[in-house]
């Protein structure tokens, strides 16, 4: 039985922490990279974790609010559709030395709120996290590794990648639309890293990263297993990885970081319902 929303212990929210844009990188022509820095940063703690993740606060396009944001104060005067929006992004580095914490954002043209904003970010403009959370990281016993994504995967395999030990081996697979969105990535000489073209199919619309995953060869011993993406190849994986391989779950990250045809705010909605939970 699920417990109604107003029988939930509310969780505090997490402090804001402000960051200012230092520098935007195109890595491709579907993932930038923003660079921010400022005294925010002593207030950053990614932990040990390669997928870590923050909610971030964007105020809408025209908005001269100025952070960190009294969200309670402006829900009395702000319409619904003029509140900052929460959207979740991997935290691709943090590098206290350097003073910078790297986050890389998916850009679609006009689409949304979050990429537009990276598109057109300039030095000086906010950046405002709600905390860093976290789950995963490459466990040097495991025998092989197996990692797995779109582009919105990226950040957290190319991570991992770099967290790994010399001698790791494995297979990596990554959707994307074509060549020209290929990176190249740091990762051990044992791991794979094969680079998957949907070609003109739309993002979350394509079967080829579950197909390559399912075609692989299994290797013989304990495998850790980190993939993440769209919902619906999510949902086509899991049994594979959990029924079909028998994989203890302490093995398995496995989560849609979104899903086709929605928003985040209405995506995170659904995954508190019932039928999201299941």
């Amino acid at each position: 039985m699920t417990t109604p929303a107003s029988d939930r212990t509310q969780r505090p929210a997490r402090p804001q922490i402000v960051l200012e844009v230092k520098e935007r990188v195109q890595l491709s022509p579907h993932l930038v990279r923003v660079v921010a820095h400022g005294p925010g940063m002593a207030q950053v703690d990614a932990g040990a974790f390669t997928d870590a993740y923050s909610k971030m606060l964007f105020r809408q396009p025209g908005s001269d609010i100025d952070p960190p944001y009294d969200l309670d104060a402006l829900r009395e005067e702000l319409a619904p559709e003029d509140m900052p929006a929460t959207r979740t992004y991997t935290v691709r580095r943090v590098d206290h030395e350097a003073g910078e914490l790297w986050i890389d954002f998916v850009v679609h043209g006009t689409e949304g709120i979050a990429g537009p904003w990276a598109d057109a970010a300039r030095p000086g403009d906010p950046v405002v996290l709600r905390g860093i959370g976290g789950g995963y990281a490459p466990d040097p016993s495991a025998d092989w590794h197996l990692l797995a994504g779109d582009e919105s995967a990226i950040p957290a395999i190319a991570s991992a990648l770099e967290a790994m030990p010399a001698d790791a081996v494995g297979v990596c697979f990554i959707e994307v639309a074509g060549e020209a969105d290929v990176l190249e990535l740091r990762a051990p000489a044992g791991i794979t890293v094969s680079w998957l073209f949907r070609g003109a199919a739309e993002a979350g619309t394509s079967n080829v990263l579950v197909d390559a995953v399912r075609a692989a060869e299994w290797l013989p011993g304990r495998v850790q297993v980190f993939v993440h993406g769209e919902r619906g190849a999510m949902k086509a994986l899991r049994p594979y990885f959990t029924d079909e391989r028998g994989i203890d779950r302490t093995q398995l990250s496995l989560s849609p970081y979104w899903a086709y045809g929605r928003r985040e705010d209405r995506f995170q909605a659904e995954k508190r319902e019932a039928i999201g939970q299941i």
